[in-house]
């Protein structure tokens, strides 16, 4: 099969070169800009206009040479506009023949007024200062319908695989629109839903920072935002879409969005309703969403975050399941009563009912137990998110911002296991779970004078868990460890938890301005952490009476408080083409946790160096190098000393006498972005040692687990090194990633030290043409190898991934898309081997210029019926078959506001 797959893979290959070959019949026009005084110009506009249509076919930006180079047809007539800030714009007619030209171009000095710049035509990328504008225009088809489309076409910018926007290398760490906030803190969001015929400029905005008085004085080469700015006919008015769909087998699908933009107001609306598996919101979504606040605790140096009680709510697999029905609904706003006061926020609520089917097999490692089980699962869950902002700024010198953000969710799982080892045991799980979590942000930023510069930051996070989880077994579970009735049909366990946490975070700044390139930066924090722990676990008789348990670790109250005082001082500097950052936190930490009648308390004295320094080669090259030595505190679950339900064959013990564990951390990145020939390359190598990092304790009697935390004896070592590359060669897009990561980590288990190594590679290629009217292709190779070696025993795993991505556009009105993925994943034994695809297509008519637009549509057109999964840690190997939603065709109507 997969020589099959490869074959038609080559084939698609030629075809794709034979499509360019078609599209060939261009030639290169290049040369060198300078001025009179014969020195280069760097970021002069050079745009070729074909003097019959008056369209622009081509533009260049000069590198740090004064290069220029424009591919153009040949045999055509052209006008050649070149300008420069401050000089006279020379407009130039080129006729192109069947070969390459040469044209070396001087400007001259304005006569006028040397400030003036003559717009002699919208270029496609303009820089000012750190922002670059790309005007969409000039790089889309008119195909996209989403800003993602659009993304995906610009040099510099993607759309990784999380469907996270990244920008030259770097995560996009706020969208907004028209200045606005667009449901900050996710990209993601912003990349689905935006249409792209509203899309008239993108600003990324690089070295960001949302306080203006201290982008001088901090260092935000990694904060990147982006810009959306709308074209005119969509300002003051409402616009978007409402689309509608129906198929067969009763599936249905209802998608209308509505956007409101003006300077004073905006708002934007979205809704989602389906079951044909489109999850516009997830919940590994619900649980990465920030709202865009920050947590200060990790500023110092310090890793101190309450932990999620999530009960291991299976996540969806590529949001993929055997059903999934969905409802989603969002709305974000900005209001600004006056020029001084902005209010803002958002709204989201999401409901999804999800069908899941897994057969896996397990090998443990420790005891030779095989496991076969085979689960079916329903999941309903209903996620809220509600953030609500305020933004003061009177003038320049004073800024205060006010945010509030609410987190809410109900989850159900409802699960059935069949499963098979030395014993065979159907077993029902239920787990439900209605967290509460509530954030609430105050800064204020205060410029004295031209050298003074105020920072308070003040933070409060309060959470409200209440996992519960039951299981009913045939066979009776650790019986070491729970007394249960063996007189009873079956065993009936449950825990109910309550786990409350109060956390404040506090930081002053003051930064004094030491002179053009240099500033010192004194801080002033604290952190303040209360939590409290209270689990139950008991037993559900036959007569429906409750059997509690009088041991204290199965029916436990803990409270925790820690501490963290500090005070910092970090000195800027600037030196030729570096920038120096070294700093000094010294922490005043103290814990105390009460539990089983006594109290333990511990302090600890640290400081905590770091050093950050870059090296500006370029305007956009530059080697960026951090260290740092931070420490990392566990939260009330860890520390608690009572038993937790994880699983039906694992349960968890805390450790009251963890301490600390300390880290070192050290990266450095190279980047550079090339506007001459659109090469963008990004990359990163890390190092982290960890020294009493906390580590599993696993015991293993069978297939049941009883797991808890220890600080290790030995030093975790963990590299990884990435890099990403894009270039743009005429119509054809070029890109390539590498990821490796090398880890060498002790765990314990059956109280035996076990040393494991693993290895992990993941290369992906891909060549995509960029066409205005040709069929254009996206192929690429996506190639993962993972070796691990536990304790000598050494395995080793290669999954295969060709895909293809088709887009057609034929009749001036009808276009064709297909997205296909083929997956082969085996051992180096090749005693697995797993072969999957996946087609995706669709047709979409619409006539030119109407706002009525039809498709048809069909997912899994091959009718693939699972994913293949293989995974392996300490404990066990575990290869499992998913269940994936059968083929689907459904056909839609959109009406474009």
């Amino acid at each position: 099969m997969l020589k099959l797959v490869l074959n038609r893979y080559l084939y698609l290959t030629i075809c794709l070169l034979g499509v360019i070959a078609v599209n060939a019949q261009e030639i290169t026009l290049r040369g060198v800009v300078n001025d009179t005084l014969g020195q280069p110009l760097e970021l002069a506009n050079v745009i070729a206009i074909q003097s019959v249509t008056k369209a622009m076919e081509g533009f260049s930006i000069t590198n740090t040479k004064g290069q220029y180079k424009i591919v153009l047809r040949a045999n055509t007539p052209y006008i050649l506009k070149v300008s420069y800030l401050g000089l006279k714009t020379l407009e130039e007619e080129v006729v192109t023949s069947n070969t390459d030209i040469t044209k070396h171009i001087v400007l001259e000095a304005h006569s006028e007024n040397l400030d003036t710049v003559e717009l002699v035509y919208e270029m496609p990328v303009t820089f000012k200062g750190d922002t670059i504008v790309y005007n969409t225009d000039a790089f889309v088809s008119g195909t996209e319908k989403k800003l993602g489309d659009v993304l995906k076409k610009l040099p510099g910018l993607e759309v990784n695989d999380e469907g996270e926007i990244e920008a030259e290398g770097k995560k996009v760490a706020k969208v907004m629109v028209e200045g606005k906030d667009f449901f900050d803190g996710d990209s993601k969001l912003a990349v689905k839903n935006i249409p792209a015929d509203a899309i008239d400029k993108i600003e990324v905005l690089r070295n960001y920072n949302e306080v203006s008085q201290l982008s001088q004085v901090t260092n935000n080469q990694d904060n990147v935002a982006l810009n959306i700015l709308l074209k005119e006919g969509k300002k003051n008015f409402w616009f978007g879409e409402v689309s509608a769909g129906i198929g067969l087998e009763e599936r249905y699908l209802v998608h209308p969005k509505l956007f409101y933009y003006n300077p004073k107001f905006s708002i934007n609306i979205l809704t989602d309703l389906n079951n044909v598996g489109e999850i516009p919101f997830t919940i590994k979504d619900y649980l990465n969403f920030t709202g865009g606040l920050k947590s200060l605790t990790e500023k110092g140096g310090t890793f101190f975050n309450p932990s999620s009680n999530n009960l291991g709510i299976t996540l969806l697999q590529n949001n993929k399941a055997k059903a999934i029905d969905t409802k989603f609904g969002a709305v974000n706003f900005s209001y600004s009563p006056t020029n001084h006061w902005e209010i803002s926020g958002f709204s989201i609520y999401s409901y999804a009912n999800t069908q899941l089917e897994t057969e896996s097999d397990k090998s443990y490692t420790a005891t030779s137990f095989q496991e076969n089980t085979n689960s079916q699962t329903e999941q309903n869950t209903s996620l809220g998110l509600i953030k609500l902002s305020h933004n003061f700024k009177p003038n320049k010198n004073f800024q205060l911002d006010v945010d509030t953000f609410l987190k809410l969710s109900n989850q159900e799982e409802n699960n059935v296991l069949e499963t098979r080892s030395n014993v065979t045991d159907t077993i029902t799980e239920l787990k439900t779970q209605k967290p509460i979590s509530l954030k609430n942000n105050l800064n204020a930023y205060y410029t004295h004078n031209s050298k003074n510069i105020f920072a308070l930051e003040l933070q409060h996070l309060y959470e409200n868990e209440d996992p519960f989880y039951k299981a009913i077994r045939n066979i009776q579970p650790f019986p070491g460890v729970i007394p249960s009735n063996t007189e009873q049909s079956n065993y009936n366990i449950n825990q109910d938890r309550i786990v409350t946490t109060n956390k404040i975070d506090s930081r002053l700044d003051y930064y004094f301005i030491t002179g053009p390139k240099s500033n010192v930066n004194f801080t002033l924090g604290t952190t303040f952490s209360h939590q409290s722990f209270n689990s139950e676990i008991f037993q559900i008789l036959d007569n429906q009476t409750e059997l509690n348990f009088d041991t204290p670790q199965l029916n436990i109250d803990v409270t925790y408080n820690f501490s963290d005082t500090f005070v910092g001082f970090h000195y800027k500097f600037l030196t030729g083409k570096f920038t120096f950052t070294p700093g000094i936190t010294l922490h005043q930490y103290t814990t105390e946790n009460t539990q089983l009648g006594t109290t333990i308390s511990n302090q600890l004295v640290n400081w905590s160096p770091d050093v950050f320094v870059n090296l500006q080669l370029k305007q956009s090259e530059s080697i960026r190098m951090n260290y740092s030595i931070s420490r990392e505190f566990t939260d009330i679950n860890k520390l608690a000393s009572g038993y937790v339900l994880t699983d039906y064959n694992s349960i968890y013990q805390g450790d009251r006498y963890l301490e600390s564990a300390l880290y070192h951390n050290v990266s450095v990145n190279y980047f550079s972005f090339n506007m001459f020939n659109f090469q963008n390359i990004f990359a990163n190598v890390t190092y982290n040692k960890r020294i009493d990092a906390f580590k599993g304790n696993n015991t293993i009697v069978g297939i049941n687990q009883i797991n808890s935390t220890t600080n290790s004896n030995f030093e975790d070592d963990i590299y990884s090194g990435s890099v990403n590359f894009q270039r743009t060669f005429r119509r054809i897009k070029a890109s390539f990633s590498a990821r490796v990561s090398y880890s060498k980590l002790n765990n314990i288990v059956n109280d035996t030290p076990l040393l494991s190594k693993s290895i992990a590679q993941n290369y992906k290629t891909s060549v995509a043409t960029s066409f205005k009217k040709a069929p254009n292709v996206e192929l690429g190779y996506h190639y993962i190898v993972n070796n691990y070696d536990n304790g000598g025993q050494i395995s080793t795993f290669y999954t295969n991934t060709p895909f293809l991505k088709l887009e057609a556009v034929f009749w001036n009105r009808f276009l064709f898309t297909a997205d296909f993925e083929y997956y082969k994943y085996n051992d180096k034994a090749k005693t697995i081997v797993n072969e999957y695809n996946f087609l995706d297509a669709s047709l979409v008519y619409q006539k030119p210029n109407s706002k009525w637009e039809y498709s048809a549509e069909v997912t899994n057109l091959l009718n693939a019926k699972y994913i293949n999964q293989d995974s392996f840690n300490e404990l066990f190997f575990t290869t499992s078959s998913y269940s994936v939603q059968p083929r689907y065709v459904f056909f839609k109507i959109k009406y474009n506001l």
